[in-house]
């Protein structure tokens, strides 16, 4: 797999857009997942420090994070982030939408990662699902429904308009649209 990244485009910017994050509340039900991250692009060196620096207030220093590949065109071992060091590994085993955050003394933090193309109402129905305390859905398992229902949604406006276009009920024997008053009436004259 060959993939490209913009090294014109400045890093800057992406440190100064805030993290789009949605955490589960604090509460006693475990859960799958601790929540969601929206990141603005692919690229983990630009992403990264505004997600810790988001995250340092609620649930402390972050010092580790683990991905898949799949996802990301470039893993590097490690990040700035505001004065220390973010270690970067990856699994293949992990699920690829899924991002793990760890912290020395503090815990462990799973979070589904949205993919940055995604249509914002798609992300605010997966950010909604993945803070929900005590959730049993995995990342896996939230991005196959949002595709789901994504397909859903395509294909119905794609029935609905290929039922206007042909003119709904109003066709012909031989598939071909008819004008309305084409039709036959009944033998009995009523309209």
């Amino acid at each position: 797999m060959t993939s490209t990244l913009d090294r014109t485009a400045p890093r800057d910017l992406a440190a100064e857009v805030p993290a789009r994050l949605s955490l589960t509340p604090k509460t006693t039900l475990a859960g799958q997942l601790d929540g969601a991250w929206w990141p603005h692009s692919r690229d983990l060196e630009a992403e990264l420090p505004a997600l810790a620096a988001t995250l340092q207030e609620p649930w402390g220093r972050v010092t580790r994070v683990t991905v898949n590949p799949t996802r990301w065109p470039v893993v590097p071992h490690t990040v700035a982030v505001d004065g220390h060091v973010l270690h970067v590994g990856w699994f293949t085993e992990q699920d690829p939408d899924k991002l793990i955050l760890l912290s020395y003394g503090v815990g462990r933090w799973d979070l589904l990662v949205i993919p940055p193309e995604t249509e914002p109402a798609a992300a605010a129905r997966l950010m909604a699902a993945a803070a929900i305390p005590g959730s049993v859905l995995t990342a896996g398992v939230l991005m196959a429904n949002e595709t789901a229902i994504g397909r859903g949604i395509r294909d119905a406006r794609r029935r609905e308009s290929t039922w206007e276009s042909e003119g709904g009920a109003c066709m012909s024997p031989f598939g071909s649209p008819m004008g309305r008053s084409a039709l036959p009436l009944p033998a009995n004259g009523w309209r």
